[in-house]
């Protein structure tokens, strides 16, 4: 028994091993007319168990490429279209550049360093300042959600000094509420728990109640009279 483990890899799983093996087998055949008419045969059947590919165009001009690309392009056959090669079939792509970025603030991140220069490059006096005020607005907004705590104007304004070498001054107070759940929570007693409408709740229950039993003559427990 011949298990998968012994056998060469599979080139192109969609034709199968029985097509790689006669492929195996026309570089075997040293008659050049035998090999040509065997080619020949060899793409027809490749035709027959891939009929998707009719609706290609030109899929006669892929069945041939495939057939070298399965010989490794080493079947010395006529083709009547162009023989491809290696590199022709699997070029190498050019590596993407990565984009190396490092950035002097980086708990403000890139993208805002990238802003504060073109604010710098701003001409327009009430250009500047909207680019100021947007920029410590977002500077205070980023402070709140990494501490989760407020942060005074004051601390904003000398990080925006020390960046911009005192270039950039906001007019505005970049107001951004704080909000956390744990001020909620001391707030109300809990997570949906609010003490005031229990106490109002509570009242309410013991109103009808006293309400209830006055109805009924007093209380249901009387004194036993002897």
């Amino acid at each position: 028994m011949e298990y998968n483990t012994t056998r060469n890899h599979l080139i192109m799983r969609e034709y199968g091993r029985h097509i790689q093996r006669m492929i195996e087998y026309l570089l075997t055949i040293e008659d050049p007319e035998v090999r040509e008419k065997n080619a020949a045969v060899v793409i027809e059947l490749m035709g027959f168990l891939n009929p998707h590919l009719k609706n290609v165009e030109d899929f006669r001009h892929k069945l041939w490429d495939h057939l070298f690309l399965i010989s490794d392009f080493k079947l010395d056959v006529s083709s009547p279209y162009p023989i491809p090669t290696a590199e022709t079939l699997k070029p190498k792509t050019d590596p993407l550049p990565y984009p190396k970025r490092y950035p002097k603030h980086a708990h403000l991140g890139k993208n805002l360093e990238l802003i504060i220069d073109k604010a710098l490059q701003e001409e327009n006096p009430e250009k500047k300042n909207g680019f100021a005020n947007a920029i410590a607005y977002y500077m205070k907004l980023a402070y709140n959600n990494w501490h989760k705590e407020t942060v005074h104007d004051d601390a904003i304004q000398g990080e925006l000094t020390a960046i911009t070498n005192g270039q950039l001054e906001f007019t505005n107070t970049p107001f951004v509420r704080s909000f956390r759940p744990s001020d909620n929570r001391e707030r109300t007693g809990g997570y949906g728990y609010d003490r005031n409408k229990r106490n109002q709740k509570f009242q309410r229950n013991n109103n009808n109640n006293n309400r209830n039993n006055n109805d009924r003559g007093g209380s249901k427990f009387k004194k036993k009279r002897y």
